[in-house]
């Protein structure tokens, strides 16, 4: 284990090394915000790359690989790319014109300061429910670690207290470089996380292919089903009709039709009306290099889905080969870590986990930064200190990314509570699931403010927006109905929930007219 701590210390210096370098000289808001709107693009795409890939992505696509034995997840790449698209070729340029530091000030410009404020309350509630649900995979792999290290069982709440720690751990690590050196540590410290993720999961895939005896011979004798090695899927079934097909098909998570109308949906509001996303975006010179940034990114995500993937296909085979290095009771999710923990040689294994710890600090403290800045700029500058000068807007942003980090690690740790005593639940649906209640009220007004130049005001927008969440809520369950009408009502996937409460936001919000209206 010297050499896999040696490892992980090595990535914790440079981590802290570049946050103190990036954090000097930083004398505004929009210097600790958007990085002095100077940064080159690749660097952002890095940046993106390193936010997208969280612990979510890097323990649960393996995991639905694992599970599915095919690429049909990677389906939703389509979405991805055409959704980036049209961000950068609609939403970037509006940003750049109005030089807004928190996105939701466009908000306030288009329609009124009612619908910046609800916007910007429903991401930073949104926001921290989902990153903080995706704060808790980051300790799947650290609890596994501390039981093969010891050697010692742990019963559930023992399991529970272990996830605590690991996520103070890891939070505190990165809320102190991410206050320090605001958005320019973020991304820096991203490119280094987006090469360290890179490398390690190439080894680790080498690594493992190389463990399954025969080769290609042996995996293809085992992926023999009828689903396997799959990649696109439509969802239809024979002998239904045309509503009954319909309805199907907004079950399935994984479809074509998922992958055109849902993922592109859910990627204009996680890179288009998430202050997340956005705000690296708004760090490069001009909105021109903010595009080739997210347009780039999308591309790349296909390759990468593939690998992960990929690894949890050859997951299922190695433990086919070698059923007794599994216990029959892991959870799915619990595969990928339980191989690099104890599979994996010294050196490599330290990499993984730092590869592991790479995504689940990229993803935060982007997290941390955004939240932070829209809480400033929205609220304490918006409402509560309208006169604040550069230094107190800077420690207001500084002490409002260690508030935030409490509140991630509660969010986290309740979720750790919750999966290991309900471990049938599945990891994507989690981390996704989250944002199909309110980014689509978010996307459906953004949209309508970008699409149309006399609909829409505050008071509709609000109703709009409730609209929007009451829809999905009650297609999802969440609100119950009375048992005859449920009969009635589809099953909705993940994918589809953002396309469909964007929808019904957006068509509401057409109803009312405009009290004033921007130039173009």
């Amino acid at each position: 284990m010297f050499t896999d701590s040696l490892v992980i210390a090595i990535y914790f210096l440079a981590i802290f090394g570049i946050g103190i370098y990036a954090g000097r000289k930083q004398n505004t808001l929009t210097d600790y915000a958007l990085g002095n709107r100077s940064l080159p693009w690749w660097a952002i795409l890095a940046s993106i790359l390193a936010a997208e890939i969280s612990a979510a992505t890097f323990l649960g696509a393996p995991g639905e690989g694992y599970h599915t034995r095919n690429f049909t997840y990677a389906q939703l790449c389509i979405g991805t790319i055409l959704g980036r698209i049209i961000v950068g070729k609609l939403f970037l340029k509006p940003y750049y014109d109005y030089k807004v530091v928190s996105i939701y000030e466009y908000l306030e410009k288009r329609f009124g300061l009612l619908t910046r404020r609800t916007a910007s309350m429903v991401f930073l509630i949104s926001r921290v429910l989902a990153s903080g649900t995706r704060l808790y995979f980051a300790g799947i792999l650290l609890v596994i670690a501390y039981q093969f290290i010891t050697n010692t069982p742990a019963d559930s709440e023992q399991i529970v207290l272990l996830y605590i720690a690991a996520l103070v751990i890891i939070s505190m690590a990165t809320t102190i470089y991410t206050a320090i050196g605001g958005l320019k540590a973020v991304v820096w410290t991203d490119v280094l996380q987006a090469a360290v993720l890179g490398v390690s999961m190439l080894s680790a895939l080498w690594i493992l292919f190389s463990h399954i005896p025969g080769g290609w011979d042996s995996i293809s004798a085992v992926m023999n089903g009828g689903d396997d090695w799959k990649f696109f899927s439509w969802g239809t079934e024979k002998g239904f009709s045309f509503l009954e097909q319909c309805s199907h098909i907004l079950g399935q998570e994984y479809t074509v039709w998922a992958a055109f109308l849902g993922a592109t949906f859910i990627t204009m509001a996680t890179h288009g009306t998430d202050q997340d996303m956005v705000q690296r975006m708004l760090a490069a010179k001009n909105s021109k290099a903010g595009t080739r940034a997210v347009i780039v990114s999308g591309l790349m995500d296909f390759p990468i889905v593939i690998l992960f993937l990929f690894t949890g296909i050859l997951l299922y085979v190695f433990y086919q080969y070698n059923p007794a290095a599994l216990p029959a009771d892991t959870p799915k999710l619990h595969v990928f870590p339980y191989f690099i923990i104890h599979e994996l040689p010294g050196g490599v294994r330290g990499l993984l986990i730092a590869g592991l710890l790479a995504t689940a600090m990229g993803s935060l403290s982007t997290a941390l930064n955004s939240l932070a800045t829209t809480a400033t700029k929205d609220w304490y500058q918006g409402i509560f200190k309208p006169d604040a000068t550069e230094r107190q807007l800077l420690q207001c942003v500084r002490w409002g990314t260690v508030g935030f980090s409490l509140l991630l690690i509660m969010v986290g740790s309740v979720t750790a509570w919750y999966v290991v005593h309900h471990p049938e639940v599945r990891i994507i649906q989690i981390a996704l699931g989250i944002f199909g209640y309110t980014y689509g009220s978010l996307l459906g007004i953004f949209l309508l403010g970008m699409l149309t130049r006399t609909r829409g005001n505050d008071t509709g927008n609000i109703l709009a927006m409730a609209a929007g969440f009451i829809v999905i809520a009650v297609l999802t369950g969440l609100i119950p109905l009375p048992a005859s009408w449920e009969q009635h009502i589809p099953e909705i996937a993940f994918p589809w929930r953002v396309t469909i409460g964007t929808l019904a936001t957006f068509f509401v919000g057409l109803c009312f007219r405009s009290r004033h209206v921007l130039p173009r």
